[in-house]
């Protein structure tokens, strides 16, 4: 990957063979951010997946506790006529089911997040190819199908975010704002390798591979997670 003057200036003393601990590594992630704006903090996580366990089926829902993103999340709630105005007053930007189908499938995705009740599954099934490799197909393992529409929005409304493991099995996530406390930024590391760790299904310290963090304009540090 070619990389700008920025990061090579930045990146040129630091020792790509050292580890750090968790406190540490953010510290060092602030320290080597070079972004004008306030960047976020992002947990990358190469897993050591059981055999019986396809990377692509693993994914999750996390509410991190510490926040200080301020995008407003756009939710578009598939749903039959009798539960569209539960939807609408419990805050989803979006609401429908067969309309809505025909939009996904003309190429009009404008949402974040896609919450389904279960009964609209299996007509919503033909819209795999289009929201499965976004991340938006609605799930039961994130919380995204569900009776309790209300619930589901106001959680993803607060910042509620999704998780899915890449092909070679990473996780990726942001995990708060650069200019969180770091004991907050801990905080909120800790709560995504707890939800990452339930969805696998082994301890954080026997799932992790590897673990790097990296500001969104800067390079990674390796940590030795504990």
């Amino acid at each position: 990957m070619k990389r700008g003057k920025n990061y090579k200036k930045i990146a040129k003393d630091l020792d790509r063979t050292a580890t750090y601990t968790l406190e540490e590594g953010v510290k060092k992630a602030k320290e080597l951010s070079y972004s004008k704006f306030t960047g976020s903090l992002e947990l990358h996580v190469d897993l050591k997946l059981p055999k019986d366990k396809d990377p692509k089926s693993l994914k999750g829902a996390v509410s991190l506790p510490y926040s200080t993103d301020t995008k407003e999340v756009k939710i578009a709630v598939f749903c039959t006529p009798n539960k569209e105005e539960e939807a609408k007053k419990a805050g989803a930007d979006i609401v429908g089911l067969d309309n809505l189908i025909k939009d996904i499938k003309a190429g009009k995705i404008d949402f974040d997040v896609a919450i389904a009740t279960p009964d609209v599954m299996p007509k919503i099934a033909i819209l795999g190819k289009e929201l499965g490799p976004k991340g938006l197909m609605p799930s039961p393992k994130n919380g995204t199908v569900t009776d309790d529409i209300a619930d589901a929005v106001s959680e993803y409304k607060k910042g509620k975010q999704t998780f899915t493991c890449d092909p070679s099995g990473v996780v990726h996530m942001n995990v708060g704002k650069l200019d969180l406390e770091d004991k907050k930024l801990v905080e909120n590391i800790n709560a995504a390798l707890l939800a990452i760790s339930e969805v696998v299904g082994r301890t954080p310290e026997l799932m992790i591979n590897k673990m790097h963090l990296a500001p969104t304009m800067g390079p990674s540090v390796k940590i030795n997670y504990s």
